[in-house]
Parts: C-alpha cells; structure tokens; sequence
C-alpha cells in the first residue's frame, strides 16, 4: 500500500498482439518506467489470458498487478486509459488470492506440482470417458464419476471454464473451492460439491490403461496421471488492484444477473 502513496516504480508489460503492443508504447512515453523485477507495481495490458500468464510469472515477487483490457473479454481487466494513471494507481482496490497447488503422480510413478489461479481439471485423453474416484480429506466421496472430466476451482477461477460447464460461481472471500463435473454420465444427477478452502481433494484414475486422463493447472499440463492432489495454497499470495468502481467482488456478482 504504501509504494501506491508516494510515486511508485511501474513496469509495463503487454501481450503480443498489435493493440496491446501499442498501447504499452503510448503508456512508455507517457510515464516513468522500470523493468518488471524492480517495480513496486506491475501494469499488464491485454486480455485475461494474458493476465493469468503474468500472475504467474510474478508469483513469488509479491508485487501487486493493474490490469489493463487490450484483450477480448477482459474479466480481471480494468479499463484501458492513458489518462491519470497514478492518481488510478494511488486509489485501487487490492484483492489478495491464494492459488491451488495440484500434485500429479503419472503411470511411470513420476510426480509434478503445479499452481493454479483459476482451476485445475482433470479431462479424458481418448474417445472413451475417464473414470474416476474423488476423496476429500481421505475420505472417499464419489466411488465412480463417469464423464469427460472434472475440475476444481478457486473464487476467482469460478468465473472461467467452470462457469461455461455450468459450475456455481463462488463469491470472493467466501473461503471454499467448487467441485464441477464435465458432462458427467454416471452419476447422471450429479451437479458437484463446494468445499471448504482448507479441503484436500484428491482424484484416482479407475482403469488409467484404457481410459488415460490428463491434469491441467491453468497452463501446466501432466498426460497420463493416475492420481491427483489438491489445495490451496496459503504460502503463495496474488495480489490484483481494481479501480474501485470495477472491482472483481462487484463483476463476480453482476455476473450472476447477466442474461
């Protein structure tokens, strides 16, 4: 907070299209800059999927991240402006995230760990759909779920794919994770779970040989697994500055009365 009272050090990073490209310049020539490992702030300009990759680039650097919509939707954007950007800075909202931390064992027996901000989703590999048991602190809760897959979503990430596969969205702050099939078949009435956010979930792979299955944290994908592990991450903090009239505890909410 303090960096944002005084005159803080802002990097300007933008995605490869030709908008983002030159809005980054125009922003250059119009403020004092550093590069991105020395700033007290981190402004990104583009969509969100750009956003998500910055997020994490910088996720151990613990600098707070001003989005700016050069992109398509533009959910966790701010809007664009060259105008008045520290006085837009020095009035931001802050909203801190914790990510998810997905632990991947494969058929050869290798793990991986990866963070997600948004979800990770386990998803069938073949033509035939996955099989698969979830336990929730070591406790099995769902024997057999047959479907193309399913995912677990941060508050933040509930807004993404788990909103376009009928998930629920999840209010920030509410401290749980969302629990979502992908057209599940078996149970066929099955409609998922929220959790707390202190909840372990983990995923086995039933008849892994036949039915191979991958695990996707947002970008980072392991083929092949036969188990997977979930939580959240407390140790590792996002931090994401809104303009107090675009903050993303607002847009979650107006998204649930948009037609």
């Amino acid at each position: 907070m303090s960096a944002r009272k005084k005159n803080p050090k802002i990097a300007f990073v933008a995605s490869q299209t030709t908008q983002a490209q030159a809005a980054r310049r125009a922003m250059m020539q119009e403020y004092d800059h550093v590069p991105a490992k020395s700033a007290d702030i981190i402004v990104a300009i583009g969509g969100d999927g750009f956003m998500l990759q910055t997020l994490h680039r910088h996720l151990q650097h613990n600098v707070p991240i001003f989005g700016m919509n050069r992109g398509t939707v533009g959910f966790i954007m701010n809007e664009y402006s060259k105008e008045n950007l520290l006085d837009r800075l020095r009035a931001a909202e802050e909203v801190v995230l914790h990510p998810l931390k997905m632990t991947t064992r494969n058929v050869k027996g290798r793990k991986k760990t990866a963070l997600a901000i948004n979800e990770v989703s386990l998803l069938r590999q073949t033509r035939q759909a996955a099989h698969l048991e979830i336990s929730v602190d070591g406790r099995v809760r769902l024997d057999e779920l047959i479907c193309d897959g399913a995912l677990v979503c941060t508050p933040a990430g509930s807004t993404a794919y788990n909103y376009s596969v009928h998930g629920p969205i999840l209010p920030l702050g509410s401290d749980v994770l969302g629990l979502t099939p992908i057209s599940a078949f078996r149970p066929r009435q099955w409609r998922g779970a929220i959790m707390p956010c202190n909840a372990k979930i983990r995923f086995d792979v039933l008849d892994g040989d036949k039915r191979p299955v991958s695990a996707v944290a947002d970008h980072t994908e392991v083929r092949d697994v036969v188990s997977v592990e979930i939580e959240e991450d407390r140790s590792t903090r996002i931090r994401l500055l809104f303009d107090p009239e675009h903050n993303l505890e607002e847009r979650i909410l107006r998204e649930q009365f948009d037609h």
